[in-house]
């Protein structure tokens, strides 16, 4: 047995040996762990994401981790490769949650997106076109029936309110509203009679 920084360690476990020798500092110790173990590490993580360029990036990844981490290796719970296979795979499983979560997230916004109507040009030009019709229109109203029907069609108001606001008996706005609309009506091509 030798004894790296106060730990000792067997010949029976080779990869435990250059685990228990990075966490001494040992920098060749890395090349050395990585020669016994790069293609069990990228075997396991290829099986887990499915994707090559995806497994070589995490098993880069899961080396830096095994240096850093080194020092948390215990032998007497367990081999050096069981370490460092258990690292591997909860180091690929969450860059699968973390796919997952991204290609969830992606279809959320892409629904949103999607769900924005984008709007018609032809459209658009129509209900330009038919504002401004309407506006001259009611351009062609008597004062006391364009302040009647822009309360209670375009400020949403009732006929109460309006008649508040006007000042005037409900009637009096029921009837401007009502003479208001034929002559709308007769101005924008419909027919005069309600």
């Amino acid at each position: 047995m030798e004894e790296v920084a106060g730990v000792s360690s067997s010949r029976e476990d080779p990869i435990a040996d250059a685990l228990l020798a990075c966490a001494g500092g040992d920098q060749a110790a890395v090349a050395t762990l990585y020669d016994l173990t790069a293609a069990k590490v990228y075997g396991l993580t290829l099986r887990v994401l499915r994707n090559a360029a995806h497994a070589e990036e995490v098993t880069q990844e899961i080396f830096v981790e095994a240096w850093q981490r080194c020092g948390n290796f215990q032998p007497s719970r367990g081999s050096g490769l069981a370490w460092l296979l258990t690292i591997t795979h909860r180091r690929a499983v969450d860059r699968v949650r973390s796919a997952q979560a991204s290609t969830v997230r992606d279809a959320a916004y892409g629904g949103e997106v999607l769900a924005t109507p984008v709007p018609d040009p032809a459209e658009q030009a129509v209900a330009s076109l038919e504002a401004r019709r309407v506006r001259r229109a009611l351009g062609g109203l008597s004062q006391v029936q364009r302040e009647a029907i822009e309360l209670t069609y375009l400020d949403g108001r009732t006929h109460t309110e309006a008649a508040n606001t006007l000042n005037v008996p409900l009637g009096t706005v029921k009837t401007r509203i009502r003479d208001g609309l034929i002559r709308l009506r007769s101005a924008l091509g419909g027919d005069d009679h309600e």
